[in-house]
C-alpha cells in the first residue's frame, strides 16, 4: 500500500465519513464544500488507499437490551507467561477470531494485552475465558473489570484539518 498525500479536504471527508458514513455523495460534498464528481473520486482514493477500512452502523445499545438483554461487557487485562513475538502473536490471533472480544490491544507497560469483550451473560463469560485464557498454558494472568454503565462511546479517530 502506497503512502498518499491528503490535503485539508481529504481530512474533512474522512472525518465527515466517520460521523456518518450513510450521507449520499451528494450531501457529503455539499457538507464539504466540494462538487460531487470531486467527491466521489476522492473518496474512492481514499477507500482505495485503506483509509476507510469499513463501514458500520453503530447499534443503540440501550435500545437493542430492551429486546436482547444488556449483556456484559468486561475489559480485560492478559499478561502471558512468554512475552517473545511469537507468543504474542500467536494469542492475539487466537482471540480476534473469538467474536466476543470486540478490541484487542497490545499494551505497555503492565499487561501484555487489553481486551474489551461482551457477552450475554456471566456463564458465557466463564466459557470465553476457560475458551481463551484458561486453556492457553500461556496466559500467567487475567484481570478482568466488568462494565456497570456506558458513558461514552466514540469510534472516531482526530483529525486536524
Amino acid at each position: 500500500m502506497e503512502q498518499i498525500a491528503l490535503d485539508e479536504t481529504d481530512l474533512k471527508l474522512l472525518d465527515s465519513l466517520q460521523t456518518d458514513a450513510s450521507l449520499s455523495n451528494q450531501a457529503l460534498a455539499e457538507r464539504v464544500h466540494i462538487s460531487p464528481p470531486t467527491c466521489l473520486r476522492r473518496v474512492k482514493r481514499l477507500r482505495d488507499a485503506g483509509l476507510v477500512e469499513r463501514d458500520v452502523a453503530l447499534l443503540n445499545v440501550d435500545k437493542l437490551a430492551a429486546i436482547t438483554g444488556h449483556g456484559l461487557t468486561a475489559l480485560v487485562e492478559i499478561t502471558l507467561e512468554r512475552q517473545g513475538a511469537e507468543q504474542q502473536e500467536a494469542f492475539e490471533a487466537r482471540v480476534v477470531l473469538d467474536e466476543a472480544v470486540q478490541q484487542c490491544y497490545r499494551v505497555s507497560p503492565g499487561p501484555d494485552f487489553m481486551l474489551v469483550v461482551h457477552v450475554a451473560d456471566m456463564p458465557r463469560y466463564l466459557a470465553l475465558a476457560q475458551r481463551l485464557f484458561t486453556s492457553d498454558a500461556n496466559v500467567r494472568n487475567v484481570k478482568a473489570f466488568f462494565s456497570t454503565r456506558r458513558a461514552k462511546f466514540a469510534p472516531r479517530v482526530l483529525l486536524a484539518p
